[in-house]
């Protein structure tokens, strides 16, 4: 047998059995289940917008609220550079809603206030 008959004998199995691990479906990830067939899974979260003058910075520096009375917290493990927002700024702040909370996921500054002119 030639030789290159015989390196196609060895490599087809090879290209089979890889096609066919391209079709197995992995597993979810450990702690995750998938839905059940027929399921409909819930839309993502959908991001909201706000604009409004920084009227409170927590001395935690995890939460600010603005003047309309809206009330932001970072996300878990995240904080607010001091300096870098500051009270009387204007903002437009992107977040999301979990557990009630209005958590950010942006931060815009388009005034920086009278007390850094």
């Amino acid at each position: 047998m030639s030789t290159f008959a015989l390196f196609v004998a060895m490599l087809a199995p090879a290209i089979f059995v890889a096609a066919a691990l391209a079709q197995t479906q992995l597993p979810p990830p450990a702690g995750r289940s998938s839905p059940p067939p027929g399921a409909t899974t819930p839309a993502p979260e959908s991001e909201n917008a706000v604009e409004g003058r920084i009227e409170n910075i927590d001395p935690s520096r995890t939460a600010i609220t603005l003047s309309n009375g809206t009330k932001l917290v970072t996300p878990v493990g995240a904080v607010l550079k001091p300096g870098v927002v500051t009270e009387g700024m204007l903002v437009v702040a992107s977040y999301r809603e979990e557990n009630g909370a209005k958590v950010l996921t942006g931060l815009t500054v388009k005034d920086r206030g009278p007390a850094t002119r």
